[in-house]
This record gives structure tokens, C-alpha cells and sequence, in this order.
């Protein structure tokens, strides 16, 4: 998907035009053949990926006055590789996949995140035939001992980093596990293998659970929550060192005012915060990931 600079309110006239629109990197970008490539870790549903980043496209593209391209990506793997080679200058990552993407790229920067991102969570959920019960301490991790269990993407900080990393400071191994632990490969996944019953417990971004016990679309009599984790430092977008040389002083400032910008008040905007599931963005920078940082290493998933 690859958006040409417009107006706001030839945005608004041209929306269903440009959604219809190839996906990839296409042939070049603005007059001058520059193209700016976003991406997003595959986290939920593609359905919903698949409205959200293409109107983030639109945004910056009106913003920067540049052709913007949302290349969408399979894993988180994938965006993390796409970022490194410059295939992509701008990434909505998770907090691992930041970490791991400045330390293959050094001089990148965390830019922006959601206002609910500098205190995230966790939730652990259980099927209730399992006949786990909900705990109050994180000692209670422990009762997870010989039941099956399924994180999400192996790279994902609210599905599979934090969740290990608690249960490791509890004392439960993926080794007390009953079986080798799944890898759903996203938080929608995960909480439909747990309402199956395909696993008894599993790791979940508590905002997709929200969300998910919102719109009502999975029946989740049979799933409870166990346990919700402290906070920690999520999401957020990434740009890379280069991103003004590549594309003219300033352009990062403008995405960044832009993100910063955004209104509630503002009919459009309040429909972009709606699908990042915010009321606004603020300010992020590398030094927030310290403490994913030091997990990542302690789980060995920094190389």
C-alpha cells in the first residue's frame, strides 16, 4: 500500500480509491523517486491491521509531503529484518522487537508510543476446566506447573518476553510445563486456542483482551483471568538514523508532530487513536526499554 502526499480533505474524498491500492513496495515514490516504507508487528487480527496502517500511510504521507508505503509482514521476525536492511524507515514495534531492531541498528530511535504504553500489562488466562483459579500474588505462577500453556509470537513482549520473565521470577520454568509451550503467533490466537481449550493457559496483551471481551466475537464463558502482571514499557514507533537524510531535514519532526498532534476532538483523528486502541501518543525514547532490555538478555533473546 503506498499513499501520495494529499490534502486532508483530498484524503477524505480519495480514502476509498487509495485502500484499493497495491500493497508492497511498488515502482518509486514522490517526484523524486523516494518512497517511505512503515511496517508493524502482526500482533492481531489482520483484518484490523490491514485498516489501521494503511490510514497511518495516508497520515504521514499528508504530514511529510512524501509517498508513504505500508509493507505488511508476516512475523515479527520480519519487521525487525525489514527495519535493519532499510526496506522500512519507520516501525510500530513491540517492545522487544524495538530492542532487537536498535541493537541491529544502532542510532535508531524510539520516537512515540500510546499513552497506556509506558505502564502495559499482561494478563494471564486460563480455560476453567483446567481448574486453575485466579491468583493475587506472582507467586501463584507457580500453580501453572504441569498444565499446558501457550505464549504468542516468540518475540512478543506482552505475549510471550514478560510473561516468561515473570514465571521465571516466580520459579516456573517452561520445563514445569506440561509439553513444550505453543507459540500462537498472536494475541487474538492465543485467546481463542485458550477458549477451545486447545491449551489450559496461556499469555495475553491485556488491551487485545479488552478488546476482544468488547466486541463479543469469541465466547469466552469458559476463560478467566488468573493473573494480571505489573507494568512495564510496550509498544512504540521506531525510526531509523537515517530516516532525514534519506528524506529531507525535519521529516521525522513532522511524524513526530504529527503522532504527538493527534486530538481526540478531531473526527478523523479520534478514528486513528480508536484503532491503536489510545487517547493519544506521547514522547518515547530507548532509555524506557532499559528494564525489556534486561529481560531480553536474562531470556536470551538478544543476540
Amino acid at each position: 500500500m503506498s499513499v501520495r502526499p494529499m490534502t486532508r480533505r483530498t484524503l477524505l474524498l480519495a480514502a476509498g480509491a487509495t485502500l484499493l491500492g497495491g500493497c508492497g513496495g511498488g515502482d518509486g515514490g514522490g517526484s523524486d523517486g523516494r518512497q517511505l516504507g512503515i511496517s508493524a508487528i502482526p500482533d492481531q487480527d489482520p483484518e484490523l491491521l490491514g485498516r489501521l496502517y494503511p490510514a497511518v500511510a495516508e497520515r504521514f504521507a499528508d504530514a511529510t509531503g512524501l509517498e508513504v508505503a505500508y509493507r505488511p509482514v508476516t512475523d515479527y521476525t520480519a519487521v525487525v529484518r525489514a527495519f535493519e536492511i532499510g526496506d522500512i524507515h519507520l516501525a510500530w514495534m513491540g517492545g522487544l522487537t524495538g530492542v532487537q531492531a536498535r541493537e541491529r541498528t544502532p542510532g535508531a530511535d524510539a520516537i512515540a508510543q500510546r499513552d497506556i504504553d509506558p505502564d502495559f500489562h499482561s494478563l494471564f488466562i486460563a480455560n476453567r476446566r483446567s481448574g486453575l483459579r485466579p491468583f493475587t500474588s506472582q507467586d501463584g505462577l507457580r500453580g501453572l506447573e504441569g498444565h499446558t500453556f501457550t505464549f504468542g509470537s516468540e518475540t512478543s513482549t506482552s505475549g510471550r518476553l514478560m510473561p516468561q520473565y515473570f514465571m521465571r521470577q516466580a520459579g516456573l520454568e517452561q520445563s514445569d510445563l506440561r509439553g513444550t509451550p505453543g507459540f500462537s503467533g498472536s494475541h487474538d490466537a492465543t485467546i481463542e486456542a485458550v477458549a477451545k481449550g486447545s491449551f489450559e493457559a496461556g499469555a495475553v496483551n491485556e488491551q487485545v483482551w479488552d478488546a476482544t471481551a468488547e466486541a463479543d466475537d469469541v465466547d469466552l464463558s469458559n476463560v478467566e483471568v488468573l493473573w494480571r502482571t505489573p507494568g512495564y514499557p510496550d509498544y512504540h514507533w521506531l525510526a531509523r538514523p537515517d530516516l532525514d537524510k534519506t528524506f529531507g531535514s525535519g521529516t521525522r519532526k513532522k511524524v513526530l508532530d504529527l503522532l504527538l498532534g493527534l486530538d481526540r476532538d478531531d473526527a478523523e483523528d479520534a478514528k486513528l487513536l480508536k484503532l491503536f486502541g489510545a487517547k493519544s501518543f506521547v514522547r518515547a525514547g530507548n532509555s524506557a526499554y532499559g528494564r525489556v532490555e534486561d529481560a531480553a538478555r536474562d531470556l536470551g533473546l538478544l543476540r
